[in-house]
């Protein structure tokens, strides 16, 4: 098989990609990325993710059936965490893009790290919808609102860009392969379902007709765009799964992204029947009612099974050595969206069959969430994190003819 050179350059090539990163350092030329182990030139879109897995806790957390004495308050303090971490990483990515463009840059062509974009729409989405739920405790229901709003907004114009721009890129500049799709892929694609998740419980604040129907509807419309999108792509990363063998140790959390929009679309489609009734006119409003059960039950359904094939690759990881790394954040935000959709099941069905297992799941989360978020900070503490080991390696390139034979090391 002949061989691409551009597939080994955009597999490790880049600057700051593995195979640049692998390569020892003579004592007489140190890297500065070593030098300042907290430099923002290594800062990648991936670590929106700790403004996802945080936020996800406090908007998971008040729809809860359970009534703790003082857990509106808790859930109040974490939303406000999860804001204030996303406007210190809106700055510090801002740097990042004014001072290392050439980085920035290589983080655009490199399909490792390019999905990750999508990362920053569903973080303002994440916080914009944490204000309705959570936030307004802290700052008030019209100040919720109006930020609910401008979030919303923002980040589904973001959703929308990477949602194209990305598998633009991925065809016409990664020259990726089968055997590397991985559900890091999945990223751009799920943020229009993020905001259709979030974006109902504003029709209520909007004017009544065509201004509810509109938002309304257009929730529905990002729903299936992301839907679609998602069915087309995750053939490839179950197959891949099937017949590649397990993913590389640091890359085996990010088997969990596969349950973000499983959980995200049964949120959504809950949150349209919520809000379908006054605002669209029979039978529509009781067919969002009927889809939230109909489409609901299944894919909720699948998200046990895929729950229980991704823990099994976990243990077997663990055992194998997988050590912390950013893809930790992985068991926050995925898990988060199967607690609001399997709450939202409880609601429109009436099962404790769903109460339940939310409740369980978010015990999960919690425990997931305080992991993930110890050794970020004990990596930033050492300077692991942002001393430029990249946000996620690389699935490995499958076997040819030359890289058996020696040809390609």
């Amino acid at each position: 098989m002949t061989h691409k050179p551009s597939l080994c350059r955009h597999r490790g090539g880049l600057p700051g990609g593995p195979a640049l990163r692998a390569r020892p350092l003579s004592h007489g030329h140190r890297s500065p990325a070593l030098a300042h182990p907290l430099s923002v030139r290594h800062l990648g879109p991936n670590w929106y993710a700790t403004v996802m897995g945080t936020a996800v806790v406090a908007t998971a957390g008040a729809a809860l059936p359970a009534h703790v004495p003082g857990l509106r308050g808790a859930l109040a303090g974490v939303w406000a965490l999860s804001l204030l971490l996303l406007l210190i990483l809106l700055g510090a990515r801002a740097v990042h893009w004014a001072q290392h463009r050439d980085q920035a840059r290589a983080h655009l062509l490199d399909p490792a790290t390019a999905p990750f974009y999508g990362c920053l729409a569903m973080a303002l989405l994440a916080v914009g919808g944490g204000a309705l739920t959570a936030g307004r405790d802290v700052i008030g229901t019209g100040a919720a609102v109006a930020l609910d709003a401008v979030l919303f907004t923002v980040g589904t114009v973001v959703g929308l860009a990477a949602a194209v721009a990305v598998p633009y890129l991925m065809a016409v500049r990664h020259r990726v392969e089968p055997g590397q799709a991985t559900p890091v892929w999945l990223l751009p694609l799920v943020a229009p379902m993020v905001s259709a998740a979030v974006g109902p419980p504003l029709v209520q604040h909007l004017p009544p007709g065509q201004a509810r129907q509109t938002l309304l509807l257009l929730c529905f419309a990002l729903f299936g765009l992301s839907l679609l999108a998602t069915l087309v792509m995750l053939p490839l990363v179950f197959a891949r799964l099937l017949t590649g063998g397990p993913l590389p140790l640091a890359l085996t959390p990010t088997l969990f992204l596969v349950l973000g929009p499983l959980g995200q679309s049964t949120t959504a489609v809950g949150a349209f029947a919520d809000v379908a009734p006054g605002v669209v006119p029979e039978p529509y409003s009781e067919g969002f009612g009927a889809l939230a059960v109909l489409y609901g039950v299944p894919v909720m359904g699948f998200a046990l099974l895929w729950f229980c094939l991704t823990a099994a690759h976990v243990l077997r990881a663990r055992r194998h050595g997988m050590r912390f790394s950013m893809t930790w954040w992985s068991f926050t935000f995925p898990v988060g969206t199967c607690v609001t959709g399997a709450e939202a099941l409880g609601r429109h069905t009436g099962l404790v069959a769903y109460t339940g297992p939310a409740v369980v799941l978010y015990a999960v989360l919690l425990v997931a969430w305080g992991t993930a978020a110890v050794g970020t900070v004990r990596g930033l503490l050492r300077g692991e994190l942002l001393a430029g080991r990249g946000p996620v390696p690389v699935a490995p390139r499958p076997a040819t003819a030359r890289t058996t034979s020696g040809a390609v090391r």
